[in-house]
This record gives structure tokens, C-alpha cells and sequence, in this order.
């Protein structure tokens, strides 16, 4: 089974709307497509952003609905202690974070729409791809 990192980009853009491929990818995952790799850092992060006043404002999901998508992936995803310090991504030094738990979680993907993660491609052989092409990877894959 794949492992993957999701940025929190790609768990806002699925709470925003029910149509695109984020929230193809949630639901994959809920279908156990794929490992969900997660840290205490992203969870963090995840929890957030993902009540950040804007994007509740134009969020397709209620707040229990929000807290009960966080909490499914606090108990579903893999969780992966982190140790490793890196210094990856110069230009926001908060995308190291993708980074370090896809190493130390030994993830094939990290999935984000975050221009400074994807202009690096890939990471020691971890693929960094967009939301669209993930899904086509996991069409391929099935």
C-alpha cells in the first residue's frame, strides 16, 4: 500500500468543496487506498488552519463535521514520531515538516499544492506531485 503525506493545504481545499480532487483523495483514503502518514507538527497545523476564520467562512462542512474529519485522521492516519531537523525548503522553511514525515515515515508521496513543495519534485526518492496528478496515480495503482 502507498504511503502518503498530505499537505494541509489539500485537508482545507477538501473542507472548501466536495467536488475537487482533494476531496477525491480524502475519500481514497477513507476507502484505505492508501497510508496516511501524519505528524503531531502537521496534525497541529491541520487543526489550525482548518478552523482559520477564513476558511470556515467559505467551508462546504459544518464545524462538527471539521472536528470529526480531524479527529478521524488523529486515530486513522499513521502516526510518525519525528526526530529529523532539516532545512529542505529555503523559501518556507514550514514545508520542512511534509518533508521530515515523509522520511521518517518512509512515505512514496507527498501530495500538495504548495508551489515551493512542488518545484522540488521529489526528495530522496519521495515524489512530491499536486492533488490531480495523485488521484491519477491512485487510479493507475488500483
Amino acid at each position: 500500500m502507498l504511503k502518503v503525506v498530505l499537505d494541509t493545504n489539500i485537508l482545507a481545499s477538501a473542507t472548501i468543496s466536495q467536488k475537487g480532487n482533494p476531496a477525491k483523495i480524502l475519500a481514497l483514503w477513507r476507502q484505505q487506498k492508501f497510508e496516511l502518514i501524519v505528524t503531531e507538527k502537521i496534525m497541529q497545523e491541520a487543526w489550525r488552519v482548518l478552523f482559520y476564520p477564513r476558511v470556515r467562512e467559505i467551508s462546504v462542512l459544518s464545524t462538527q463535521e471539521v472536528t470529526n474529519l480531524l479527529l478521524r485522521l488523529h486515530n486513522s492516519a499513521t502516526f510518525i514520531p519525528t526526530t529529523l531537523d532539516l532545512n529542505v525548503i529555503e523559501k518556507d522553511p514550514t514545508d520542512d515538516k511534509y518533508i521530515i514525515a515523509a522520511l521518517e515515515g518512509q512515505a512514496d508521496y507527498i501530495v500538495s499544492g504548495d508551489k515551493h513543495l512542488l518545484e522540488l519534485a521529489s526528495y530522496q526518492n519521495i515524489r512530491i506531485v499536486s492533488p490531480g496528478k495523485f488521484v491519477e496515480i491512485l487510479e493507475e495503482y488500483d
